[in-house]
């Protein structure tokens, strides 16, 4: 008997724009648009029924269209994978986990880390560090890049790939959600809500504890089962990719420094030493809070220089490593400080990969074959986020977005505060399935949702918080999210594998924002 085969990634996202498409031809066509009241001297949001446009044919262009709508997290994709080859060709990451892993060998000594186990302290630590980045200035795409990094370090450590994306997108996702002083969801939506910027705090800095707590522990509880036994992970099979790329770099590794890395060294020191002197003080803005004139690329500036010297005497592969840090390092001072995206972060890891190439002797040609290389490597993650972009598309294009969120609104009529609340919570988790955008949705819901709730004495606080928890989680799971497609793609993990895995964590973590919710409505809170 033929063994029945689980579809293909690219077969289940077409099944879905399929799904999509037929909705279409059922659905009636409408869309919200502003609406000036002359008297009382603002814009509210109308629904307005437009005319049905079903989708047929057009289910063949939507590979087309859909590498349009996320051109820029495919160029991103290819870049970073490109970039990443190079540095990977130095075997600069296999010597750095295995100098950590000697280093947290070393830690076991201490009896508190050793009785807390040291790898769960390590993944803890940095799960924390990713889910602050989440929570404070939204990382979300910049996860693409790190998962390249730490997914083939968990496996080093015994771990697999799973274990690896939830230490990075996972925990960032977590915090995400939790979002303390997320400018681009809570700052978006509470405005919009006509609240003041990031009030209510200390409720939200309760509930991302609280979600943290949950996340990391159901995270640690199967990165245990599986270092335990390797074979238990879903994604073992998958997995032999990274093991088979560790090994094949792991030997023959030559501890030298070209002059090369000398030469590439001294330029980027004179280039930061320009930027230094163009940017002597930079403006940090965390939340609504903004840090002033402080020295950080200046600062930074002279740490690479002084750290490179020892590293490049050491070694060309410490000195690689050390660019790899400080680039993560400037990544965080340019979203922070200047408002970095795809675009900026793209081109800080192409240039570490050109770095690092010249740094390993590499010449011009030997350069672009390495990247060319790794754009091929990582080429299939690139077309499953252009495919999963069309299920957006057909949405869209069928009218029918602002239709289903009109008739879910309406389903709200009546109901108590509570059941209010977790209308609008549902609302927002299912509309994150087919508007995967924060700031997208906060834009589209809060001019429906912000005026509703205070018509029946609900918190605006509290329907900020709903929409903050149904945006946060479901990016976890919905294939219509071009960075967790992104994510699963350069990690080598199927899509049907990661539903299989995660869609138990999302219920829970749905339910416990549920219940987080009903303080927000019961309780008089600062801010509520």
């Amino acid at each position: 008997m033929k063994k029945k085969q689980i579809p293909h990634t690219y077969v289940i996202i077409f099944y879905i724009i399929l799904f999509c498409a037929l909705l279409t031809w059922f659905i009636s066509g409408g869309s919200y648009v502003e609406s000036l009241h002359e008297e009382a001297g603002h814009k509210t949001v109308v629904y307005k029924s437009v005319e049905r446009v079903p989708q047929s044919w057009q289910i063949l262009s939507v590979f087309y269209k859909g590498f349009i709508e996320r051109a820029d997290i495919i160029v991103f994709i290819l870049i970073i994978g490109g970039a990443f080859w190079i540095v990977n060709d130095s075997k600069a990451f296999d010597i750095g986990i295995l100098g950590f892993l000697r280093k947290a060998r070393k830690m076991e000594n201490n009896k508190f880390l050793r009785k807390m186990g040291v790898e769960n302290f390590i993944i803890t630590a940095i799960m924390l560090l990713f889910s602050v980045f989440g929570a404070v200035f939204g990382m979300s795409e910049e996860t693409i890049a790190f998962c390249l990094a730490l997914v083939p370090m968990a496996i080093s450590m015994g771990y697999d790939s799973i274990t690896g994306v939830c230490m990075v997108f996972v925990a960032a996702g977590l915090g995400f959600a939790g979002a303390i002083l997320n400018p681009f969801t809570i700052g978006i939506a509470q405005g919009l809500a006509g609240i003041p910027l990031f009030s209510g705090i200390e409720y939200r800095l309760f509930c991302w504890v609280v979600i943290n707590l949950a996340g990391f522990t159901w995270i640690l509880r199967y990165a245990i089962k599986v270092k335990k036994n390797p074979k238990l992970s879903p994604v073992y099979k998958e997995d032999q990719y990274w093991r088979d790329l560790h090994d094949s770099n792991s030997f023959d590794i030559k501890y030298h420094t070209p002059k090369a890395a000398w030469w590439s060294f001294g330029f980027i020191g004179l280039v930061l030493i320009l930027f230094s002197i163009y940017y002597p003080f930079t403006t940090l803005k965390i939340g609504n809070g903004i840090i002033d004139r402080l020295p950080l690329v200046p600062i930074l500036t002279i740490l690479f220089i002084f750290s490179s010297i020892p590293a490049l005497r050491k070694t060309v592969h410490n000195y690689i490593l050390n660019l790899l840090f400080f680039s993560i390092f400037f990544l965080i001072v340019g979203v922070m400080g200047y408002d970095w995206y795809i675009m900026e972060i793209a081109t800080l890891f192409f240039a570490l990969g050109l770095a690092a190439g010249i740094a390993n002797g590499r010449n011009p040609n030997e350069i672009t074959k390495l990247f060319l290389e790794g754009c091929k490597d990582i080429m299939s993650a690139a077309l499953v986020v252009g495919l999963a972009g069309g299920i957006i598309v057909i949405l869209k294009d069928g009218m029918i977005i602002d239709t289903i969120l009109y008739n879910l609104a309406k389903g709200m009529e009546g109901l108590g505060q509570v059941a209010t609340v977790g209308m609008m919570y549902v609302i927002q988790t299912l509309l994150n399935l087919a508007i995967p955008s924060g700031s997208a949705k906060a834009a589209l819901t809060m001019p429906v949702m912000a005026p509703f709730s205070e018509l029946i004495g609900l918190s605006k606080q509290a329907t900020v918080m709903a929409f903050q928890f149904g945006d946060g989680f479901t990016n976890l799971i919905t294939p219509t999210s071009g960075v967790l497609i992104a994510v699963l793609g350069v990690s080598r993990i199927p899509y049907d594998i990661w539903f299989k895995w995660i869609w138990k964590f999302i219920l829970l973590l749905v339910i416990l924002g549920f219940l987080l919710l009903i303080p927000a409505v019961l309780l008089p809170m600062n801010g509520f």
